[in-house]
């Protein structure tokens, strides 16, 4: 298996390279157009840039695969497909904010194989395959392999959420595992997952998240040792929601938030 998706693992890096180098070209443009989705989400030109570029070059190098992207839409279908997230944290990335990154997924039958996740304004870039282990590359290009912690009672536990508000009307369970937490912060978005999976964050979860938003950490958080599920426990990254955890707080934090 691990040989089988090393090549992918370096096309989704070489993805990588050209999103980065189209959305921090953008990042703080005087210029930069941002419009809004009819869900009142901003999108930008960067994105709409980026995502195009990914998409012409796995038209070259994997002609046959699905591509699934948050702006120009498609299936997650059977078989092979790509998963594209041009630039997850829109909302820091117009607003002039580092804390931002280009999602790239590989899917197999449903099942994320590889995840990349470039965080170009941070310096920051963690990728994983299926049976590889999970990688950051930190400040300065020092790579390192990285692993979830070990923490075992929620009261020690670093909590992360990118928005309560998300849950709505059930804020009071999210509430209730804040309570039980050591720490809570809101990190959010891609970068809590990529602190789970590195240890720093013992519990991130999400009210609502896309399949877009949660593909390419999938990989990551399984790799370093750790667990992804939606709100109800299923092993998805399509469920509406996520909640990942070093794996020995899973089902505590489940017991507080799940639906």
């Amino acid at each position: 298996m691990t040989a089988d998706f090393e090549p992918d693992l370096t096309l989704a890096l070489r993805l990588a390279d050209a999103a980065d180098a189209i959305t921090l070209g953008r990042f703080r443009a005087a210029d930069l157009k941002v419009t809004r989705k009819p869900d009142r989400t901003p999108v930008t030109d960067a994105d709409t840039a980026a995502e195009d570029a990914l998409r012409e070059i796995l038209a070259v190098e994997r002609p046959d695969d699905a591509v699934l992207g948050e702006e120009r839409g498609g299936v997650a279908a059977a078989g092979r497909c790509w998963v594209l997230d041009p630039i997850d944290g829109t909302k820091n990335f117009s607003r002039g904010m580092p804390v931002w990154a280009s999602l790239i997924a590989l899917t197999v039958d449903g099942t994320p194989v590889v995840g990349v996740v470039s965080a170009p304004a941070l310096d920051r870039r963690w990728w994983a395959a299926a049976g590889t282990g999970a990688w950051t590359a930190d400040v300065g290009g020092a790579v390192r392999r990285i692993a979830v912690s070990g923490v075992s009672d929620l009261g020690d536990a670093y909590l992360s959420t990118t928005d309560m508000t998300i849950f709505g009307d059930r804020l009071g369970a999210y509430l209730s595992l804040a309570e039980a937490c050591w720490e809570t912060r809101a990190f959010g978005d891609f970068w809590q997952y990529c602190l789970v999976a590195e240890g720093a964050v013992d519990v991130a979860v999400d009210g609502a998240a896309n399949p877009w938003d949660l593909a390419a950490v999938v990989t990551l958080v399984h790799e370093a040792g750790g667990r992804l599920t939606d709100l109800t426990g299923a092993d998805t990254w399509a469920g509406g929601d996520g909640l990942a955890t070093n794996g020995l707080l899973h089902d505590t934090a489940l017991a507080h938030v799940g639906r």
